[in-house]
């Protein structure tokens, strides 16, 4: 999305150029406060006196996954091992305050709770400009890490993977590989055009929204996630856009719920098996049993969605979160990748599955 461009405030351009200068100025000013206030932290040692800080809640897994939407604290240690193997750059000026652990706790606290950047501030007792740096360097660190190099890395797992691990709701489609649906995402409404505003309304949700594309494996574990786009934009061009139809070869089978009307738009050799059409007053006894079948392998993308959208920070995207909304989704979509799986593990000697998992509250 384009960012508000700013009206002139004065019709001489010798003063809008001195009133954005001292903006700049101010910007600046207030960067180099807040990073003094840092070294004041340090130097008292006002961040052991914090009233939130990893320390306090690592040795109870309820309050670890409480506030991080991790299942417990090996997750964390895990994520936070995974982090420091690389070298960490910040936007602006490096925070020295806090620990990476709390910088990763107060990231995570505002990806699951939406606390608002005064109450983090309170909490680990660092200002508000800071918790903004923190929370956007980090939102693109763990983007960066999570999803550019490891999701769309490795990509949609093979036909062949995917096989070794399926669940019985899978037994009528042996070809699947990949179960697809759309989300949307309450949005602010656009102020710089009415173009805009039509164009993310959605007439589904009859308000303004983006939508994303949630694809997910057999298993249950999300390994595909688009961009976001406005919300009056169809299922089909969002799968079209998106390119994922380029990650599949012939023999492949999607699953998909009616409003992917893709069959006219398939690679050579890949197939979708979507709900069957009600075209007479009721359907028939196999159509019944079809969109059963269908739906009891379906669940599980849904399931997966409703992980997603836990994270509260995705329950309204303000104007100045747009330019991080992308980033945001596609991260607590990772996120749901350290959560306990939504289906058991697969007996691999047997190639049965035991029941679906109950969901984490």
């Amino acid at each position: 999305m384009q960012p508000k461009e700013i009206s002139d405030i004065s019709s001489s351009e010798d003063t809008a150029v001195d009133v954005q200068g001292l903006q700049n100025i101010l910007q600046e000013k207030d960067a180099e406060i807040a990073k003094l206030h840092e070294l004041l932290s340090q130097s008292t040692g006002e961040q052991c006196s914090a009233p939130m800080s990893y320390g306090k809640i690592k040795h109870d897994d309820a309050l670890v996954s409480h506030y991080t939407g991790l299942p417990d604290e090996k997750t964390f240690s895990c994520l936070l091992n995974f982090v420091n193997r690389f070298n960490i750059v910040f936007h602006s000026w490096s925070i020295i305050s806090l620990s990476h652990e709390d910088q990763i706790l107060l990231t995570l606290m505002k990806l699951r709770h939406n606390f608002t950047h005064t109450h983090l501030g309170f909490l680990f007792s660092i200002t508000k400009a800071t918790v903004t740096n923190i929370v956007s360097a980090w939102i693109d660190i763990l983007h960066s890490l999570l999803f550019s190099g490891i999701l769309t890395e490795i990509g949609i797992p093979s036909r062949a993977k995917a096989s070794g691990s399926l669940p019985d709701c899978f037994s009528s489609f042996p070809g699947v590989r990949l179960t697809l649906d759309c989300t949307e995402i309450q949005c602010s409404i656009p102020r710089t055009s009415m173009a805009q505003q039509s164009l993310t309304f959605s007439h589904y949700k009859q308000r303004n929204t983006f939508k994303g594309l949630v694809g997910v494996s057999p298993n249950g574990t999300v390994t595909f996630v688009s961009d976001l786009y406005p919300g009056s934009v169809s299922d089909k061009e969002i799968v079209l856009h998106s390119k994922v139809l380029q990650q599949f070869e012939p023999g492949d089978l999607i699953l998909a719920d009616k409003g992917f009307l893709l069959h006219d738009v398939m690679p050579q050799g890949v197939s979708v098996n979507i709900p069957p059409f009600l075209s007479r007053q009721q359907f028939t006894k196999p159509q019944v049993i079809e969109t059963t079948r269908i739906a009891r392998a379906r669940i599980h993308v849904e399931r997966a969605i409703q992980r997603i959208k836990l994270y509260k920070i995705l329950d309204f995207v303000p104007t100045y979160y747009r330019g991080k909304a992308n980033k945001m989704f596609q991260l607590c979509a990772c996120l749901t990748n350290l959560q306990n799986p939504v289906i058991k593990d697969v007996d691999l000697n047997t190639q049965q599955t035991v029941h679906i998992s109950s969901e984490r509250t």
